[in-house]
């Protein structure tokens, strides 16, 4: 279990590091799902030594992933048909 729960947190980071590094949208959004899939990986990890809870936890993540994935993408086209750039820099459409 000990080497599951390092492998989530190894991913984890790099998710955190891509979406703090990275510029362009599409690569931040692929880190968050790399976030959501090293969630789910310590959840099935606990569920294991724990019982049934953490899978249904997973259920729940793997919902809210693709109702994000759904509206994420629907945003980031949005954003390129009007800027025709996915670089977060280069826009402040959302800025007050």
């Amino acid at each position: 279990m000990n080497a599951v729960l390092a492998l989530s947190a190894v991913l984890f980071a790099i998710g955190t590091l891509g979406v703090l590094v990275r510029r362009n949208a599409i690569i931040m959004f692929l880190c968050i799902e790399l976030q959501l899939n090293a969630v789910n990986l310590a959840l099935v990890a606990f569920s294991r030594a724990h019982g049934i809870d953490g899978q249904i936890f997973v259920f729940f993540v793997m919902t809210v992933a693709a109702a994000e994935a759904a509206v994420g993408l629907a945003i980031i086209i949005a954003i390129f048909r009007h800027y025709e750039t996915v670089d977060v820099g280069s826009f402040n459409l959302l800025k007050w």
